[in-house]
């Protein structure tokens, strides 16, 4: 690239080596550092090549969130401001429509964009897309289901980019990829898939001699497996930025706090839980670990003896959880709405919750939501009914290794009275 600027170009090179320039500061660096470059090139590009100038928004859009912009600030406004002003690219026409969702989202709200987002990653799922199309664009509609609340799309598309990066050597997106498949594979209460999945992690932090895929693995599976050491000290190695290619600026510091809220709910230690989340809870927007951490938030809230906090923090993830409308949504809403609320209220929810989750894969969520009726109930003295949804929860939970929260269940179900057995070795049969 050096070499390059310093060599005569037209226009349209310069553009291509300034786009260039930017997409391997972003990969290799920082993603903050890598905005001015991409945003100068999709600029220069919207009158030469429309198709290359959408790409280029599109990793603006990218690295303007990793590089943790608020989605409600005016620099994120801006740059989705431009992206939809933009001409509109080459089919297909999924890429385009993402694009837009996400910069609407930017500028108009969450509530009007995620309709785009969804169609287009349905989109993504069913048209037949290149291979050089999707190893572009699989990695942001990937994570951006996530954010919407689609699982089945999130599942498909960061499967099938995996696969691709795999079969293709794209050595510079399958990490990230494997991220997200992990993530995937642990909300769905694949742990030991997951493991699979990290010594692939492993051998590409050992070649690059990096640690810092490594440490945001963790970051996902660690606290669910309830292991302090081992979730500390991913997060301390995340906070510090001690590996030369970390942004510090980046989303794994909000990941951090809600890996941490995560671990103690699991663990009991709500008032631990409470000072981590309300600090991964702090960004105000929609998108990313700080709407993670409110459901953990409302968690902690409500069991340290702090009800208005629970409410309001449950308020707010109700609202886009609406807006996204999918089972995963309305379920985790439902789950959440269920312990600010007292008596049938409160039970119509947790059954909702179940309900709505048992359609869904995301079986970590639905297991939580058995292990929090199941306390609800023996708290109202109706111990065969507890009894029902904490052996339900121990079963699930035990089996995909979320230890924690396993535990936690094996008490809860040994105070109902009941023999509880092995705290590891539940018996396999969950009651549906």
């Amino acid at each position: 690239l050096d070499a390059a600027a310093i060599s005569p170009m037209d226009e349209r090179q310069s553009a291509e080596a300034e786009l260039l320039r930017g997409q391997v500061v972003f990969a290799s660096q920082s993603a903050g550092d890598a905005l001015p470059s991409l945003l100068g090139a999709a600029g220069r590009l919207e009158p030469l090549d429309p198709g290359l100038a959408q790409e280029s928004y599109r990793d603006a859009l990218d690295a303007a969130l990793t590089a943790g912009l608020p989605p409600s600030g005016a620099e994120l406004r801006d740059i989705a401001g431009a992206a939809l002003a933009a001409p509109p690219g080459p089919p297909p026409k999924c890429n385009g429509l993402l694009l837009r969702g996400l910069a609407t989202m930017a500028v108009d709200g969450y509530a009007a964009g995620v309709p785009l987002v969804l169609r287009a990653l349905t989109a993504f799922r069913t048209q037949e897309i290149s291979p050089e199309e999707s190893l572009g664009w699989f990695p942001l509609a990937a994570r951006t289901a996530f954010d919407v609340w689609d699982f089945h799309s999130a599942t498909v598309l960061s499967t099938r980019l995996v696969d691709l990066a795999r079969a293709r050597g794209a050595l510079s997106v399958l990490p990230s990829a494997l991220l997200c498949l992990v993530s995937n594979r642990v909300l769905a209460g694949e742990l030991d898939h997951a493991d699979t999945l990290i010594a692939q992690v492993r051998t590409i932090g050992e070649a690059t001699g990096s640690r810092r895929l490594v440490d945001r693995v963790a970051l996902v599976t660690e606290p669910w497996r309830g292991r302090e050491t081992a979730t500390l000290r991913a997060v301390d190695a995340m906070a510090r930025g001690t590996d030369r290619h970390q942004d510090p600026r980046d989303g794994t510091l909000g990941s951090g706090h809600w890996a941490k809220a995560v671990l103690y709910n699991g663990l009991g230690r709500h008032e631990e839980a409470y000072a981590a989340a309300e600090q991964g809870a702090e960004e105000p927007g929609e998108l990313g670990p700080a709407v993670r951490s409110m459901a953990e938030l409302v968690e902690a809230a409500v069991r340290s003896g702090r009800p208005s906090r629970a409410a309001e923090a449950a308020r707010r993830l109700d609202t886009p959880a609406r807006a996204s409308g999918t089972d995963w949504a309305l379920g985790t809403t439902a789950m959440v709405r269920a312990q600010v609320s007292e008596g049938n209220a409160a039970e119509a929810l947790y059954r909702e919750a179940i309900e709505r989750l048992g359609r869904t894969d995301v079986e970590v969520t639905r297991a939580r939501s058995h292990l929090l009726y199941g306390e609800w109930l023996r708290r109202a003295d109706r111990r065969a009914d507890a009894r029902e949804q904490l052996s339900t929860a121990h079963v699930l939970l035990s089996r995909m290794g979320a230890e924690g929260f396993a535990e936690r269940a094996w008490h809860e179900l040994r105070a109902t009275g009941a023999t509880a057995g092995s705290r590891r070795s539940p018996s396999s049969q969950v009651p549906s």
